[in-house]
């Protein structure tokens, strides 16, 4: 059965969606969405304010996300992308010398991971990376999953720094994407108004760096375990998908399955059984990217896989919009560390590697290496 009962993060109950083509379905199906007619008294996944709880209703839902989508979608169009790499490279090379300046062993995490997609999206948005200290602090607190308060100081911090940025683009505006939102928030529509245009950039900052970040944790302790990510040059982009499909190798205590929440606004009929409408449902993205009736040999790590693709920037209408500059940061990196540090292994074992549990993104806090 691809439904099940389950218990959220926050106590609450829930429907747990899984397998490939059930989940791949449901990321399309208009009835599930972010909203809910009584948000107040609806499931919430978890105490993050991020993703953690449904949104009011709204009659111009559909309409603001695609005048957001079209809005967005040049910022990470593939000839953007194509002028931007030769500057990721260049961060990847300036990191990657900062790294190895330092004594062994030393946290990967904290020298690349962290500060590569941080860098990358200060870029594309327009945010003063010497600020970076500050929206690291305010988005780690946003994506906790148990201090609800904390999450909520943590994304007011986040919202009032953008709404700051947002209107100092309007008045001085850049080629970046916040000016971009700024000029939009002057249309006459009041669709993307100045503090609507605040809460979206925070939403990009947000999503720009911490998704990716844990993204490249997970690709390190990969490549300890299954050096043949790296032993094809050509097949680089191949290595990424795998590791963007397969979970990090870290031991966690049993708890809630993780997964992208999701309100149904209406009865929803899944393989015979009926969600209600109003309920929480998890769509359960990694059993997914494991399924064996879409992959062979599903937690084998394979860069030649051609038999499946991979849903952890979900599908359909609410395709993740970064998907091509997280693609491109762990391209670069990926194809450089066997180049520049082809000794590179993790310096403890992975189960002692400190997973973050009550954090949205997942990941580790720290990376410890050797090269």
């Amino acid at each position: 059965m691809p439904v099940h009962h389950a218990t959220t993060y926050a106590g609450d109950p829930a429907w747990r969606v899984t397998g490939y083509r059930t989940v791949r379905r449901l990321l399309a199906d208009p009835r599930l969405g972010r909203t809910h007619t009584d948000p107040d008294h609806a499931s919430r996944y978890s105490e993050s304010m991020v993703f953690g709880r449904a949104l009011p209703a709204s009659p111009t839902e559909h309409d603001d996300h695609v005048q957001l989508r079209r809005l967005l979608t040049p910022a990470f169009s593939a000839r953007r992308m194509a002028r931007l790499r030769p500057r990721v490279q260049d961060l990847v090379d300036g990191l990657l010398d900062q790294l190895t300046a330092q004594d062994q062993p030393a946290d990967f995490h904290q020298a690349v991971s962290f500060p590569l997609p941080v860098l990358v999206i200060c870029e594309l948005l327009g945010v003063p990376y010497h600020d970076r200290d500050d929206f690291r602090r305010w988005s780690d607190a946003a994506a906790d999953m148990t201090d609800r308060q904390r999450s909520l100081d943590g994304l007011a911090a986040l919202w009032a720094y953008m709404r700051d940025i947002v209107a100092r683009k309007r008045r001085e505006p850049g080629p970046d994407v916040l000016s971009e939102l700024g000029a939009a928030s002057d249309d006459g529509t009041g669709r993307f108004a100045p503090d609507r245009a605040a809460m979206i950039a925070a939403g990009l900052l947000f999503a720009g760096h911490e998704t990716t970040v844990a993204a490249i944790d997970k690709g390190v302790v990969l490549l300890d375990r299954h050096p043949e990510l790296a032993a094809d040059p050509e097949r680089i982009a191949g290595a990424v998908e795998e590791i963007l499909r397969l979970p990090l190798p870290v031991p966690v205590a049993d708890g809630p399955a993780p997964g992208l929440p999701r309100w149904a606004n209406a009865d929803i009929d899944v393989d015979g059984t009926t969600i209600p409408a109003g309920d929480l449902v998890v769509l359960d993205l990694q059993d997914a990217n494991l399924d064996p009736d879409t992959f062979d040999r599903p937690a084998a790590c394979d860069p030649g896989r051609t038999d499946g693709t991979h849903l952890t920037f979900g599908h359909g209408p609410h395709y993740c919009i970064g998907a091509p500059v997280a693609r491109l940061e762990l391209q670069t990196l990926f194809a450089t560390l066997p180049r520049r540090l082809p000794g590179l292994r993790l310096a403890v074992p992975v189960d002692e590697l400190p997973a973050r549990t009550t954090h949205l993104t997942g990941g580790l806090a720290a990376l410890p290496v050797r090269w």
